[in-house]
């Protein structure tokens, strides 16, 4: 009876440890300890599909519904991308195509489809009707490509009034038709009705962004190709952008986050980003000065960002941001949700972050984010005006 006693205390002693809002997470010459956590829904996983913009708005909101205590729920992507493919191809088809269409959006979309549309739960929707048990959109991708290039072209000289039910043909072919009613834990509902029973009102939450080719504390249309809302975006100075943030986690707010994840320094498998500094040949002796000057510009990249541990990384500022950006150095890649904050063993701070490219990663979907990552590499945030500081809120009329 011993083993099983010991293995009884041993798994009570997890459960409530994995409780805590602080706990300390390790990666090979790292360790992470969490410094604050924010209540959070599972890790969603978007497979081979490039919504990533869907899993995490939805996951945010999951966040939100669950920070006003109300029951969790798994809302479903896919109602959102439905409509929002079927949108954004009346939008591409009357700009004559000067829009992007693809699986890439904006977090902007899933407020917008909200309002819009309402919302569903994944079991009323879960948009798998292609033979696969995950999502897979490249043939989606492909075939409706392919049909409203066609369309563009308008091969009857005039557009027909068939057209957008043809769209509306593929989406329900590899989604399956959203149904007007369907039932939730013993209620019937409309995506309308569903929408208003989670408490949840989109005008309580603004973007910001934080670039010097448009003037401060005033919005401006973010100019990414994934935009096709042309969303607006409050912007704001670096130091504010970071504040709300760190507001918002102590507050117990998630935010959801936009970001580049091409850098050499994005290594999510191990469970980290950051930035890497260049190094500095005065600071080299020796051999290893020797060794170092005469590697190749791709060796010393590659040994830059071979990162096991704490390093030095660069000193973002404002104007180092914008240079990157204006170089398309900095690009629109990837929408994740900051949950928490975090030191490593050398007192360096980090974002905790909720991916959704599976739990089964190194902290089970979960990974740290520098602060210079963050500074250099963020497009934009979305987040709960009551979690915007009161003198940000009040400067720029949030």
């Amino acid at each position: 009876m011993k083993p099983i006693i010991i293995v009884a205390a041993l798994a009570a002693a997890l459960s409530v440890q994995a409780q805590e809002a602080a706990k300390t997470d390790s990666v090979e010459g790292f360790k992470f300890t969490d410094v604050k956590t924010v209540k959070t829904g599972p890790v969603r996983d978007q497979n081979k599909s490039g919504t990533c913009w869907c899993f995490s708005s939805n996951s945010f909101f999951e966040n939100e519904i669950i920070r006003k205590g109300h029951k969790p729920v798994d809302l479903s992507e896919m109602f959102v991308v439905w409509h929002t493919y079927d949108d954004k191809a009346d939008k591409y088809i009357r700009t004559n195509g000067k829009i992007n269409f693809s699986q890439g959006g904006s977090g902007l979309d899933v407020p917008y489809v909200w309002a819009a549309y309402g919302m569903m739960p994944e079991e009323a929707y879960k948009g798998l009707n292609y033979g696969e048990d995950n999502h897979v959109h490249g043939e989606l991708e492909s075939a409706m490509q392919g049909y409203l290039s066609a369309i563009n072209r308008k091969p009857n000289r005039r557009l027909s009034t068939a057209w957008r039910k043809g769209l509306q043909g593929i989406l329900n072919a590899y989604f399956g038709e959203i149904p007007q009613t369907f039932e939730y834990e013993g209620k019937t509902y409309t995506p309308r009705t569903f929408a208003q029973s989670l408490g949840i009102n989109p005008d309580d939450y603004a973007t910001f962004t934080s670039f010097t080719h448009h003037p401060f504390d005033k919005p401006f249309v973010l100019e990414v190709s994934d935009n096709w809302l042309s969303g607006q975006y409050m912007n704001v100075p670096l130091a504010d952008l970071k504040a709300i943030v760190d507001n918002a986690i102590d507050k117990g707010y998630s935010v959801a986050w936009a970001a580049d994840v091409s850098e050499g320094g994005f290594k999510w498998k191990e469970g980290f980003a950051v930035m890497p500094a260049d190094k500095d040949e005065a600071d080299l002796e020796g051999t290893e000065l020797s060794r170092w000057v005469k590697l190749s510009d791709a060796e010393k990249n590659r040994e830059k960002y071979d990162v096991k541990g704490p390093v030095k990384e660069i000193e973002v500022t404002q104007e180092m941001r914008q240079d990157m950006f204006d170089r398309q150095e900095t690009t629109d890649d990837h929408g994740m949700v900051i949950v928490g904050k975090a030191t490593d063993q050398n007192g360096n701070e980090y974002y905790k972050v909720q991916n959704s490219w599976t739990d089964k990663q190194k902290y089970g979907g979960y990974f740290y984010v520098s602060m210079p990552y963050f500074l250099a590499k963020t497009m934009d945030i979305y987040v709960n005006k009551e979690a915007v500081p009161a003198a940000i809120r009040k400067r720029t009329g949030i």
